[in-house]
């Protein structure tokens, strides 16, 4: 059966979904997007992900594509069109479509596009191994805070980590990790407290790491917002990611120094414990 698709207020089977080639998104990257996931064919963290949009498209000056309550009835209908159980709704908004121009019209009409993806992201093979990252220089552009499709960097950086059999990068600036190619990065320390960047426009400020950040310290886990090195945290405890896909995902080994026996710690097994609890109990 054809994926049924959203564009610009007509849900189409996917192969008859079509965009203008003189969208902005399109020659510019000048596009911002959210990914949402679902389980049990609800809708996880949706409030959060519609406030960041709301920043992206402020941060750019980019006009609003419909009300959040329309957002949430094309959400739902997407997930229900397609029989989601689990897996994620994709979103993204363009500026619009005009001739080409690194100057805008501000009369331009957003370009508003959805599509649901359906996959196992509750039982990833990665949340009971781990995975192995390596590091990176960080080469993407300064507003790393709003979520662009500007995403050749983070592809580029994913690919390199494969080509040396890993499974990701961890990014790294001025001699500290900023985030992963699409996630954010964590380290817990030998004394067990839980330690993540502190936001600013270097890195994106996750949904996800938001909502451990607020469970584990209702866990009365020691929670730290600081900037950390890679030597840092190969001397770790343990580590992990966060992402709204991944959710929380133990990582084993850091630019091929392994952490503890070389699987999951119990710190990042107890907070995904506790997020796919919270989450769910809180889907829409």
């Amino acid at each position: 059966m054809s994926r049924i698709v959203y564009v610009n207020g007509e849900y189409l089977p996917e192969e008859e979904a079509k965009v203008s080639i003189f969208d902005r998104g399109f020659l510019m990257a000048d596009a911002v997007y959210e990914v949402c996931s679902v389980l049990d064919g609800k809708l996880l963290e949706f409030e959060g992900h519609v406030a960041r949009l709301h920043r992206s498209l402020s941060e750019l000056k980019m006009a609003e594509p419909c009300t959040d309550e329309e957002l949430l009835e094309i959400h739902r209908e997407l997930v229900r069109r397609n029989e989601v159980q689990e897996g994620g709704v994709y979103l993204q908004v363009t500026r619009g479509a005009a001739d080409r121009d690194f100057a805008w019209s501000k009369d331009l009409t957003p370009t508003l596009v959805l599509f649901t993806q359906a996959k196992s992201i509750e039982h990833s093979p990665t949340a009971s191994t781990g995975i192995k990252v390596i590091a990176m220089e960080d080469q993407r552009w300064a507003r790393r805070d709003i979520k662009t499709v500007q995403l050749l960097f983070p592809s580029l950086a994913k690919m390199e980590a494969k080509a040396q059999g890993k499974d990701d990068a961890w990014l790294v600036e001025d001699g500290y990790v900023t985030e992963g190619t699409s996630n954010n990065a964590w380290i817990v320390t030998r004394d067990g407290t839980i330690v993540t960047r502190d936001l600013s426009t270097d890195l994106l400020h996750g949904i996800t790491r938001a909502s451990v950040m607020k469970y584990a310290k209702e866990a009365q886990m020691k929670v730290e917002e600081r900037k950390f090195t890679i030597k840092e945290a190969q001397e770790a405890a343990e580590a992990f990611f966060t992402s709204a896909s991944a959710f929380v995902t133990p990582v084993v080994e850091i630019d091929g120094a392994t952490l503890g026996d070389g699987t999951p710690g119990p710190v990042a097994r107890r907070l995904r414990e506790i997020y796919l609890a919270e989450s769910r109990a809180r889907a829409i």
